[in-house]
């Protein structure tokens, strides 16, 4: 009887990790419809930019007039694209008619690694220009040691402190993504948003062998080989 609830316990939980794994897949393809609809949008201007919460304009695209701010270029190190790590390129850009700013992911760009005090210089174009590019959340944080130095080159940037250091109005729930030709040389190749759905059915397909296999188990072992090994009359 102890074998049997055991046996009953693992599978029910199998089953149940099992199916909650597809709710989660499920959600994820929400999510994933939710961004797929955005990117479908017009783009956006300034002034549809900042007539709403930023983050309700998450994955849009976006066509931009402002210019570049002089002498607040980043450097994010340790940031990969097509197999090879750099530097990823932020600037942020005063927005036209206000006094509202936005971090710029403007590109990449490979790291010296033979010199590695060597900071690679990307020019700014100067006056008003034109920004296409697409909403997103802010560059995601890696992994450091200690507290950073703040200066060109950085792990990571928070732009809360960000903006209160430089002293500018920036808007920090979100980045744009730059993605026009008008870049420097600076590729980007940005990875395409994936929320992830593949992992929960592989994980679930998991969940639910073990059950099968803890159940297909029991049936051999408590009811299938003793019958068989039965001594006949």
């Amino acid at each position: 009887m102890l074998v049997f609830l055991l046996a009953l316990a693992l599978v029910l939980s199998g089953l149940s990790l099992g199916r909650w794994q597809l709710s989660r897949a499920e959600q994820k393809l929400t999510a994933q419809a939710a961004v797929e609809a955005q990117a479908s949008k017009p783009a956006l201007d300034n002034a549809q930019l900042l007539a709403d919460t930023p983050v309700s304009h998450l994955y849009r695209s976006a066509v931009l007039r402002g210019q570049w701010i002089p002498g607040q270029t980043v450097l994010l190190d340790n940031r990969p694209m097509e197999g090879r790590v750099g530097f990823y390129v932020l600037t942020p850009f005063l927005l036209e008619g206000s006094k509202s700013s936005v971090m710029v992911q403007r590109g990449w760009i490979p790291r010296n690694f033979e010199n590695r005090a060597d900071v690679p210089q990307v020019a700014s174009p100067t006056g008003v220009v034109v920004l296409v590019g697409r909403i997103t959340p802010p560059p995601g944080a890696l992994y450091d040691l200690g507290t950073q130095p703040e200066g060109q080159i950085r792990q990571n940037v928070d732009l809360k402190q960000f903006a209160s250091a430089a002293g500018i109005d920036l808007l920090t729930e979100i980045s744009v993504q730059q993605t026009d030709a008008v870049s420097g040389g600076l590729l980007q190749h940005w990875p395409v948003v994936n929320v992830g759905v593949d992992k929960h059915y592989g994980y679930a397909f998991q969940w639910f062998a073990l059950a099968a296999l803890i159940a297909g188990l029991y049936a051999w072992f408590q009811i299938i080989r003793p019958r068989i090994s039965r001594p006949k009359d």
